[in-house]
């Protein structure tokens, strides 16, 4: 079989299923090119080039894994995130672009130039604390996470990435592993992509989310409202006066977050390209 028959028939297998027919030409050729370990001009450059029987085989098994709505994020071992290559497994949510406002919006209001104490709380893949890292030479960051298998990614991106010196990982619920120095007027900032999902939308979601990523960084409650509660005020005792915090949302959790964020001050949400608030900002 031909580099492009192979493609051919991986697209046409993945379109047979509703789920996957959107995407199903772009996610045959990234696997191709992952099976087979070329580039994109190679494939167009000499479609008729055969494959090797390991390479039918590896490039079938991934068409398997995505026929059974495994993310070809997780296939592949990797995403992209704020321009950095992270590695991702099902040990993490996968980073989404929507998390780079988020990080956009806190560089816009950290100086570059002093040195900064700042927490990633659910730091997962570290995709948060390491791309500030990485713009922000002078802090110091503490990422926490529930999961010691998410931290283990984490460790691992920022050892790649380069800052792995600047970034003590804990594992901690919220921010309850902290020591207790650190739990009170000790932080810049605080930032978060918290599980904000409710369980009421469990049903409608993607299988290749909901049966695959991980549920405890997904899902907060009924409402999706469960982490911010606790989270909340935990970070307020964290914060120095006038310290940032920094919360991905939910699509249409704007007014309950605020009414969360009452006691704070210059509270103001940023939408995301679709014009939903997608990150809520406030200063203790």
């Amino acid at each position: 079989m031909t580099l492009q028959q192979a493609l051919q028939a991986a697209t046409q297998r993945l379109a047979v299923d509703p789920l996957l027919s959107g995407t199903a030409r772009r996610d045959a050729e990234i696997l191709l090119l992952r099976a087979l370990g070329i580039s994109r001009a190679a494939v167009f450059s000499n479609p008729s080039q055969p494959l090797t029987s390991e390479q039918s085989r590896t490039y079938d098994m991934f068409v398997d894994r995505r026929l059974c709505h495994e993310p070809v994020q997780y296939i592949l071992g990797e995403q992209e995130f704020y321009g950095l290559p992270l590695r991702v497994t099902p040990a993490v949510l996968i980073p989404r672009p929507e998390t780079e406002h988020l990080v956009e919006a806190v560089l816009e209001r950290l100086p570059q130039d002093r040195s900064l104490s700042v927490a990633d709380i659910g730091t997962g893949s570290g995709a948060i604390a390491i791309a500030l890292a990485r713009h922000l030479p002078l802090a110091e960051f503490t990422a926490l996470d529930l999961s010691p298998a998410a931290l283990e990614i984490a460790r691992a991106n920022a050892t790649s990435l380069d800052v792995a010196s600047r970034v003590q990982f804990l594992v901690s619920n919220l921010l309850a592993g902290l020591p207790p120095e650190r739990r009170q007027n000790h932080f810049d900032a605080v930032v978060s992509n918290p599980p904000y999902v409710p369980l009421r939308d469990a049903a409608e979601m993607h299988p290749q989310v909901r049966e695959h990523e991980p549920a405890t960084a997904l899902f907060a409650g009924l409402d999706g409202l469960d982490i911010f509660k606790r989270f909340i005020p935990q970070a307020q005792q964290a914060l120095k006066s006038g310290g940032l915090l920094a919360l991905e949302i939910g699509h249409g959790q704007q007014e309950a977050v605020a009414d969360l964020l009452s006691r704070w001050k210059d509270v103001e949400f940023v939408s995301d390209l679709q014009s939903i608030p997608r990150v809520a900002l406030a200063r203790k």
